[in-house]
């Protein structure tokens, strides 16, 4: 027991002194998160501006408690105990023994859990627009999330098992697992010492055949003795890294697209650092997307390809179609966008973090360039699903002392990206904000008005049912602006799981399945008329996919082996140094 105490007492003294120290400003709370308070003024002003509304919650907290009290009192009738109605049972944060134990464990959870039920019904109380309502509920599961009593050690009996059974070293160990996090500046998600970038993550072989300021072009080495004639340009998000497409060999989806006999060149976008801190939208429009599509011509020496959008790369490659169309540069044969916002009403609970002050305060810090750092914009969407991207691991991490287990897409989650503030601002405002890219010629790009309505190529749309930053509703509602002379040539499809497990389904493992309707798109169809006309098919969406590209993609011809031209020889090997730069 003494060797625990000593152990507790150089846990806190340590935890004093890293929170003072230079190193916690790397793991700050983001500035998104000032939000919370300023909700939290609106809702203590509203509720006291209606008194009995406060005395009403107070007495259904006093009588919630209470009847708590009653379940644990030492002369509570057992058979009172009715399992069932237990919320900690229906949480798998409270699903070990240790917490189901009738006192006093289980008394925590539950009137934890009561007392967050009771925070959201004195939301629903207030008299407040739908909106505000949405929010405060947002940044309400946001404070409950972190009081969890999981995330206390005197609160936790999973945490104080360990310690106790360990004599103290898990309390060492978590620690140690806090000052290294400290260091990097964020929580560990898993074992990064596993992974390397163009090892074991990012290996299909290729080459860097361009780059420019911007970003990199990959040229991916044929697997197939014959490729179709027209190229596929894939571009990734640029607030992440394009490699999710590539993590393994068994999960790749780039290689999947060479094995099908297609050419693929892929956008490894620039961590960018001061020096490109005053990049702008238009500045990844047309020295970045169409830059590429103009070099993928060149070293394929065809007049159209095709092209793939990922996230906010199928954002950027839709805009830039739209700037090439109106510019009658007939260059694309068709494109696919995976989990792409185009319209912007529902954007899902993100929506919480973005307002006018956000917008303006964001503008004025970067009106003259610098840098967003990545790692904010990874804690924003992270939070979305705080308890399984947070706090699971502050619990198991720092307080139980253990280390994340080896997985290769959380390696990726945690492999930040920093962004020009320039273009964060612009993308913030005008799709976000107010939702400007479905306005017709709203929005001037590169010096031309764009018009998604001029879109009239073969669009393969995909999103994803479960998918909680690109809500699947509103990608529906995106297709539907892909030119209004593009009848017939949008096809939708909706795969299970999320914003990345929907997408990365690799059809070797055969798993998930996707639903494709008779009628895409039809006049007047909503999302749900549309889901409820969908026929369901087991496993991967890859090969649905690969089969329509191939109708758009030419005929085959023999497969070249050297990469690049002669106006773009080879510059490097793949994945490329991009992706390799750490965040600044």
């Amino acid at each position: 027991m003494a060797s625990i105490d000593a152990s507790r007492l150089q846990f806190n003294e340590e935890w004093q002194k890293l929170f003072n120290s230079e190193a916690a400003a790397h793991m700050q709370i983001p500035p998104l998160l000032a939000n919370m308070s300023q909700l939290g003024h609106l809702w203590q002003a509203t509720l006291h501006a209606d008194p009995q509304k406060i005395t009403a919650a107070k007495a259904r907290f006093a009588e919630e408690q209470q009847r708590l009290l009653g379940f644990f009192s030492p002369v509570a009738d057992s058979k009172t105990d009715d399992a069932g109605a237990w919320l900690s049972l229906q949480d798998k944060r409270f699903s070990s023994p240790s917490w189901q134990d009738p006192a006093p464990f289980r008394y925590i959870a539950e009137s934890y859990l009561a007392s967050y039920q009771l925070l959201l019904e004195s939301i629903d109380s207030l008299d407040l627009e739908v909106d505000e309502k949405r929010r405060l509920k947002f940044f309400a599961k946001q404070y409950a999330d972190a009081i969890a009593p999981t995330n206390f050690l005197l609160t936790n009996p999973d945490a104080l098992k360990a310690a106790l059974e360990s004599n103290g070293e898990t309390l060492r160990a978590g620690l140690e697992n806090f000052q290294a996090d400290m260091r990097k500046g964020h929580i560990s998600l898993t074992d990064e010492s596993v992974f390397e970038v163009g090892k074991n993550i990012a290996v299909t072989p290729g080459a860097v055949v361009f780059e420019n300021e911007i970003f990199q072009l990959l040229q991916y080495t044929p697997q197939t003795n014959q490729v179709h004639l027209r190229p596929l340009l894939i571009v990734p998000p640029c607030i992440n890294k394009f490699y999710i497409l590539d993590l393994r060999p068994d999960n790749s989806y780039i290689e999947f697209a060479v094995q099908q006999g297609f050419t693929v060149f892929v956008i490894s976008w620039r961590n960018v650092d001061r020096a490109q801190g005053a990049f702008t939208w238009d500045d990844y429009i047309a020295d970045g997307v169409i830059k590429g599509i103009d070099t993928v011509r060149q070293i394929t020496n065809v007049h159209k390809i095709n092209a793939l959008g990922f996230c906010v790369g199928g954002t950027l490659l839709g805009s830039a179609v739209a700037v090439l169309k109106r510019l009658r540069h007939d260059v694309l044969e068709s494109m696919t966008l995976l989990t792409t916002f185009l319209d912007f009403s529902d954007v899902g609970e993100i929506a919480a973090y973005v307002d006018q002050a956000l917008v303006e305060r964001r503008e004025q810090e970067f009106s003259k360039g610098g840098v967003l750092n990545g790692s904010e914009l990874a804690m924003a969407f992270s939070s979305l699903r705080a308890n399984d991207l947070i706090w699971n691991y502050v619990a198991s991490n720092y307080l139980q002392g253990r280390k994340p287990p080896a997985f290769d897409l959380l390696f990726w989650n945690s492999d930040s990206t920093n962004l020009p503030g320039p273009w964060y601002c612009y993308y913030l405002r005008n799709t976000y904000f107010e939702n400007n890219l479905v306005k017709p010629n709203k929005l001037t790009m590169c010096g031309v008005p764009v018009d998604l309505g001029l879109i009239d190529i073969p669009v393969y749309v995909l999103a994803a049912k479960e998918d909680h930053i690109v809500p699947w509703r509103t990608a529906y509602a995106s297709a539907r602006y892909l030119g209004s002379h593009n009848a017939g040539k949008v096809k939708f499809m909706l795969g299970a799981s999320g914003h990345i497990a929907g997408v990365v389904n690799p059809a070797s493992k055969n798993k998930r399945s996707y639903w494709t309707a008779e009628h895409d798109l039809a006049p007047n169809m909503s999302a749900n008329e549309w889901q409820q006309n969908a026929t369901e098919h087991p496993g991967s969406w890859w090969p649905h996919w690969a089969k329509w590209l191939s109708t758009h993609s030419g005929k085959m011809m023999p497969a070249r082996r050297e990469l690049g031209h002669d106006l773009f020889p080879v510059i490097e090997p793949a994945p490329g140094r991009y992706v390799k730069a750490s965040a600044p």
